[in-house]
């Protein structure tokens, strides 16, 4: 389902009400006379609609996470906000970019729609930039032959499903345009770097090499290559390739909402921000 598609159809047709009503149709109506329900309705909802869809266009939007792809930084059921003007202005429903601001650097966490299936939004953390080589080698990251600094930082442990994960953390460092960037990643050490019967054939393969160890891929003009923290449970760049330019729909900055969070009365997540 299309939420923004039917944000904007709803924004419309009440928009067109509540002009018809204002210019034309509260001249014929008597003073003090109300107006019928199909125009008192549409009239009252347009200026809340209207709101929400410029807020949700172009300041910034709510997604749920939905996997653990992005443990430990972001956990299942967090609520949190994407800034949609980070990167620049784009138009609402074709997300075609109109002002450039800025683009993403390496580190930041962004949704995007997801290239096999444009309609299902993805997020995950840039690690490659256009023209960048991400190597991934026995679960460590390099980009253009540069190791990335990181450092064990104990165990993470999550319910997955019925079964219980017991991982590696570590804090990485990317440099983001001349700026340290640290995050926090998890990894087995039994799992493989990269699963090869799980990689798919997508534009661009052709400048990767998968081997025993892992990968090397460069990242091709305007794209982006993405992971998720938790490495050995995201299906992201290394499967199915690059994110175009065009398919960013933001920078996630902010959890909002953490059910078991609030119940529990830990607020550990809820109002922090997502590094």
């Amino acid at each position: 389902m299309n939420f923004a598609l039917i944000l904007f159809l709803l924004t419309i047709g009440t928009g067109a009400v509540w002009a018809l009503d204002r210019f034309v149709l509260s001249k014929s109506r008597g003073d003090g006379e109300p107006a019928p329900a199909w125009i008192e309705y549409p009239v009252s909802f347009f200026p809340v609609l209207l709101a929400v869809f410029l807020l949700r266009s172009f300041v910034a939007e709510p997604f749920k996470i939905p996997s653990s792809s992005m443990r430990p930084t972001l956990e299942v059921g967090d609520f949190i906000l994407v800034n949609k003007f980070a990167y620049g202005l784009r138009l609402p429903i074709v997300e075609r970019k109109i002002v450039p601001i800025g683009d993403p650097r390496r580190g930041d966490v962004v949704v995007f729609r997801y290239p096999v299936n444009p309609s299902q939004d993805f997020i995950k953390r840039v690690v490659g930039l256009p023209g960048d080589v991400v190597t991934y080698k026995d679960k460590a990251l390099a980009i253009n032959g540069k190791p990335l600094p990181r450092r064990a930082d104990g165990t993470y442990s999550w319910l997955e499903g019925l079964r219980f994960e017991t991982a590696e953390r570590f804090v990485e460092q990317a440099d983001a345009g001349g700026e340290a960037h640290d995050y926090t990643t998890a990894a087995s050490p039994t799992a493989p770097a990269v699963y090869p019967q799980n990689v798919r054939s997508f534009p661009g393969r052709e400048q990767c090499d998968y081997n025993p160890e892992g990968f090397t891929c460069k990242v091709p003009t305007g794209h982006y290559f993405v992971m998720g923290d938790n490495r050995d449970f995201s299906d992201d760049s290394r499967y199915w390739g690059f994110v175009p330019d065009d398919h960013v729909r933001g920078r996630a900055f902010f959890i909002w909402f953490n059910w078991d969070d609030i119940s529990g009365f830990a607020f550990r997540r809820v109002g922090s921000g997502i590094r």
